[in-house]
């Protein structure tokens, strides 16, 4: 009896983990990308170096918070940006990047799309 108990237990874990998952994921977007600066970008409170990017997408709690690492060199730069996911109308057709100048003339990520969501990152 026990046995099945838990076994009962870890079946509704489970489902509930999938349901979970699947709200989470509504929007369709991906746990990884990549994407390319072709200048130096200001993302959250660092200035990032040209280059190419693998980004994370990862919850704590319930926010969500995009996690840039530098591909390609020995020092790779690192930076944590909370940002907060936007409905699209329908799956993104391309991916896109959108930023503005500070008062520094530095350029300031402030939304990425990715083909195939149906969200935007905004930061």
């Amino acid at each position: 009896m026990r046995g099945m108990f838990a076994g009962i237990i870890l079946f509704m874990f489970v489902i509930m983990l999938g349901a979970f998952s699947a709200a989470e994921n509504e929007m369709g977007i991906a746990d990884h990308y990549r994407v390319s600066f072709i200048q130096k970008v200001r993302v959250a409170d660092t200035l990032l170096p040209q280059g190419n990017y693998e980004i994370r997408h990862v919850m704590e709690g319930s926010n969500h918070i995009m996690v840039f690492r530098q591909l390609g060199t020995k020092k790779p730069v690192e930076v944590r940006a909370k940002c907060t996911l936007v409905p699209l109308g329908a799956k993104a057709d391309r991916d896109q990047t959108v930023y503005i100048l500070n008062a520094a003339n530095e350029r300031v990520l402030q939304e990425l799309v990715f083909k195939g969501d149906r969200a935007k990152h905004v930061f």
